[in-house]
């Protein structure tokens, strides 16, 4: 999302700036052209070389270099965004009350981007009257300032004021301000990680499932400006856009009975769910005690989701499943695309090295209704789910 944009990132006198090194470096990996301006303080604290090396262009401290002018105009409209971190409390009044006595401030005079700031400072000075009057000066200004963290503060106390995290403002510009507008209206569904199925209130039974796969796809649709509602069961990983809705749920019936309550609704719908196919017939009030020298669990299927939703699929929804198998794996995910009525199915093999839970890589072969199929190298489950996006948007433009 961020290839070919234009990022101009003042660096303000913080001990937090010695973060930009990776933010600066993060920036570039995702294709954005930076270019720097720091304050005369902030070269305490940062390199300028490091910063140099990193963006490919130099860093500027100055309005006046010898015999050479900064023109702080042609930076301010060169920007797509102007992006400070960290934004330090002296800096921030003057950003507030329009004092312009730096190359910084004279550039941020004259932007006319949309303006970011990511504070970092002491606990009490973030919490000081006038700070809390500052930024809500730079709000009503129509600037966006990224949430402080919370931990550990230069001061050695622990609290509010420290500046987002280098990959968190990442996410943020990328977020808030350069989603693609490809999906936009769009609504999309995708089910993620396993389903636990109880036993007793202390067991049950579930499978490895990490939802990588599924996160990366609802990033995926996100990023292309779909709204996306993710189903998840019980997993470690998150998603890293906080405009996703999630959706959490524990048990194949819930997951079942959340996925037919929004399909209606749906444009797209992936079923990367490891979603149990049974679940035990009683399920104990109490835990069960190992008395048995053999403890026999009577098992019923669960409800078939894809199964389901592709009796009720109209001509206008895609419906995409996943079948991850270890042996007569394209026989069997053949079989599951016929006679669930799905417009793709996603097979992945356990022999596969690059395949399977907790990995994050996978290796697919993606399966048309037309007799088509797809095979694509392993790569990382990110880079998959573009694939697999892409793919799924073709087959959306085809039903146009």
């Amino acid at each position: 999302m961020l290839k070919g944009k234009r990022i101009l990132l003042g660096i303000t006198g913080s001990i937090a700036a010695y973060k930009t090194v990776f933010l600066v470096r993060l920036l570039v990996i995702a294709g954005a052209e930076v270019r720097v301006i720091i304050t005369p303080s902030a070269k305490d604290f940062v390199s300028t070389l490091t910063l140099a090396t990193l963006s490919k262009n130099k860093v500027l401290v100055d309005l006046a270099d010898e015999d050479t002018w900064a023109n702080h105009v042609m930076l301010g409209r060169w920007a797509d965004v102007m992006l400070i971190a960290p934004l330090s409390c002296n800096s921030l009044s003057k950003l507030a009350n329009g004092i312009c006595d730096n190359l910084l401030m004279a550039a941020y005079l004259s932007a006319t981007c949309p303006v970011i700031v990511a504070p970092a400072m002491d606990e009490d000075m973030w919490h000081h009257r006038s700070t809390i009057k500052n930024i809500e000066t730079l709000k009503e200004f129509g600037h966006t300032t990224i949430t402080v963290g919370t931990g550990e503060l230069a001061s050695g106390l622990f609290g509010e004021g420290r500046m987002a995290e280098p990959k968190d403002i990442v996410t943020f510009l990328e977020e808030k301000f350069f989603r693609s507008e490809l999906l936009k209206g769009k609504s999309v569904l995708v089910t993620a990680g396993p389903t636990l199925e109880a036993i007793d209130p202390v067991r049950f039974i579930g499978n490895h499932s990490s939802g990588k796969m599924g996160i990366a796809l609802a990033e995926a649709f996100y990023t292309l400006g779909a709204d996306v509602k993710l189903v998840c069961g019980p997993i470690k990983n998150t998603v890293c856009y906080e405009g996703i809705e999630v959706l959490k749920i524990t048990s194949a019936a819930e997951m079942y009975d959340v996925c037919i309550s929004v399909f209606p609704s749906i444009n797209i719908a992936v079923l990367a769910a490891a979603v149990a196919d049974y679940t035990p017939r009683i399920v104990s009030e109490n835990k069960i005690k190992k008395n048995e020298k053999i403890f026999q669990l009577e098992l019923i299927k669960t409800k078939d989701i894809l199964q389901t939703l592709g009796t009720v699929k109209r001509e206008d929804q895609i419906l995409v499943g996943f079948a991850l198998e270890t042996n007569n794996e394209l026989e069997n995910a053949i079989r599951k695309l016929e006679t669930k009525n799905a417009d793709l199915i996603v097979l992945n093999s356990l022999n596969d090295e690059f395949a399977g839970f907790e990995k994050d890589t996978n290796k697919v072969t993606v399966l048309d209704r037309n007799g088509s199929s797809f095979p694509f190298e392993a790569k990382s489950k990110k880079l998959v789910a573009i694939d697999i996006v892409d793919l799924i948007i073709k087959k959306l433009n085809d039903k146009v």
